[in-house]
This record gives C-alpha cells, sequence and structure tokens, in this order.
C-alpha cells in the first residue's frame, strides 16, 4: 500500500479539506486528488464523498481511518528505530482541535527546540497500548480507574480539568443564559453523535447524565464537528456539550452560543499517561512544562465522575 497515499488519506479526513490537506502537505490539490483516487482504486472503495463544503468521510473511509493511522505509526516507529540522533517526542492528542492539542501547541511554543510528533489515536485503550509497546511516549486521556490498575510500568498525572459549555442555537430555550446549571438541563436534548460505547467519553458522559438526570443522545450519523454546528444552529431544541478549549468556527449566521455551565461545573479531566523508565529528555520536558503551569480554575464548585483520575498515579498504585 502507498503510504503516500495513506497519509494524505488522513490529512484529507482531518482537515475536511483538499485544499487544506495539499497545503500541510506540500503538493498540489491535484495531487491530493490523485492519491486518494489512486487508493480508492487500489481499496475498491469511495473513500470520500465531495461536497460543497468539502470532503467528508464515506462509511468505508472511516472505517479505514484508525487502520490508516496505525500504518502511519508503524511506519514512523520503523524509521525512528535506525534514526540517527535524538528521534521526535510522539505524544497523543486525541484529536488536533481539543484542549490537549492546546496544551502541547503551549509546550512547543515554550520549547520549540524539541521535536514533537503529533498523533491522534482512537481511545484511551488504544492509546494506552501504544504507550506501553513504545509505539508513542505519551498520551493526554480520561484516565478511568474503577477499581483497576494502571498498567505495569505506566503513571499518570491530571494536567487540566477542562470545564464543559452548553453550545446551542439562537432559537433555543437556553440561548439567552448567561449560564446555566446542570440541573437546568434536565429535559432538554443534548446531541452528541461521537459518543462511542467503551471509550472513556462515553464512561464521561454517561456518569454525567446519570449524576443530574439529563438526556444525552447519541443516536445518528456522525458526520463530523461541522454537521453538528448546522444542526445545533437550526434547532431549537437540540443542544450539544463542549470543552471550554474546543476550537470551533462557525459562519456567522449560525449566531451560536456557548453558555458555560455552574454550580457544579462539569470539567473533564486530562491526564498525561507515559511510561515510568522512559527517558526521552522531551518527556522530561513536557512533564516539568504541565507541572509549572497554572491553570485558572472554574469559579464555582466543580463536578467529574467518581472513577477519575484525581491524585498522582504511579505504576502499581491503585
Amino acid at each position: 500500500m502507498d503510504l503516500k497515499a495513506v497519509r494524505t488519506f488522513v490529512a484529507v479526513a482531518d482537515s475536511g479539506q483538499f485544499q487544506v490537506a495539499s497545503a500541510v502537505l506540500g503538493i498540489t490539490q491535484q495531487a491530493v486528488s490523485k492519491r486518494i483516487a489512486a487508493l480508492e482504486r487500489d481499496l475498491g472503495v469511495r473513500l470520500f464523498n465531495r461536497t460543497a463544503r468539502g470532503a467528508e468521510p464515506t462509511i468505508d473511509g472511516q472505517a479505514f481511518l484508525p487502520h490508516a493511522r496505525e500504518l502511519l505509526l508503524a511506519e514512523e516507529r520503523a524509521a525512528a528505530s535506525v534514526r540517527p540522533g535524538r528521534r521526535a517526542l510522539r505524544v497523543d492528542v486525541i484529536g488536533p482541535w481539543l484542549a490537549p492539542a492546546a496544551l502541547l501547541r503551549e509546550f512547543h511554543e515554550a520549547r520549540p527546540g524539541t521535536d514533537l510528533d503529533v498523533v491522534t489515536l482512537f481511545d484511551a485503550d488504544m492509546a494506552v497500548a501504544a504507550v506501553r509497546s513504545g509505539t508513542i511516549d505519551a498520551t493526554f486521556r480520561a484516565v478511568t480507574m474503577p477499581g483497576r490498575r494502571l498498567p505495569d510500568g505506566l503513571a499518570a498525572d491530571p494536567v487540566l480539568d477542562e470545564p464543559l459549555q452548553l453550545l446551542t442555537g439562537p432559537g433555543h430555550a437556553l440561548a439567552g443564559a448567561r449560564s446555566v446549571t446542570p440541573a437546568q438541563l434536565a429535559g432538554h436534548r443534548i446531541w452528541m453523535p461521537g459518543i462511542v460505547d467503551g471509550t472513556e467519553w462515553a464512561a464521561y458522559y454517561a456518569a454525567l447524565a446519570a449524576g443530574f438526570g439529563l438526556t444525552i443522545d447519541s443516536v445518528g450519523p456522525n458526520f463530523g464537528t461541522e454537521a453538528l454546528l448546522d444542526a445545533v444552529a437550526d434547532s431549537a431544541s437540540l443542544a450539544t456539550f463542549v470543552g471550554e478549549r474546543t476550537r470551533l468556527v462557525w459562519p456567522a449566521e449560525h449566531d451560536l452560543r456557548r453558555i458555560p455551565l455552574t454550580d457544579p461545573t462539569p470539567v473533564y479531566p486530562h491526564s498525561l499517561v507515559w511510561d515510568a523508565a522512559n527517558a526521552h529528555p522531551g518527556l522530561a520536558a513536557l512533564r516539568t512544562h504541565l507541572t509549572a503551569r497554572s491553570p485558572a480554575r472554574p469559579a464555582s464548585r466543580t463536578w467529574t465522575p467518581a472513577w477519575a483520575v484525581r491524585g498522582v498515579f504511579r505504576p502499581g498504585r491503585a
């Protein structure tokens, strides 16, 4: 399989635009199209639906995406095994628009000399397995610890309690509120089609729904962030949750509202997970940077699931 074509496929899937992917890869848009077409011929399936707004993965494209990421990780690991000099620090950030990516960008701005390789894996189980195998050096994840231990040799530090916000369109009943409490959301439909059973974020939102009697609906296909924003903007009944540091851009006519949640403020517990035996100097620098930063805490009291890592977890500790 042509790994250049696979890398191009991932770039288009992540950006949603052939033009953006061409800029990221440093090739022409025509070359991007040719690589995708060749990959589709090799696989015998259509990977993208082309629309006026960009490119959306088909069902087959969505199925192929995690395997494509694995192929690129395997390629990098193979190259790193024989690469002279210091290899790049490989860190998983879940997604390029979410809070962990912002934390890593801040680290890179503070330590521009540290060579970084940023990857995005699907869920915590896959990410922890990658840390254990040495495929990556660290991952930012919500670490669920209900009656479990971290795998032998791994450690985790909480690095960010990220407040949740309610995102609504202008016609929603709560659109004019300066803030809302979780209790006020009872009876409102919170739509989150990206929730996947068995993932750490599914566990988080299940605990949130149970704790406050909320209706968090994941029914329906996940066509990506842009389609979700379109649906919320046009609805008087739908709303969704976003992290305070999630980067979102929408057309001005959507007039979406980001409303803080208070009393208590649900926070998503991001932790850094790494192998305690990993001596990569960039990992030590990253941990020092994250420890030194002093993020602003929500003004109100907070809520997070009982299973979330709340202290420092070291190998062998429950």
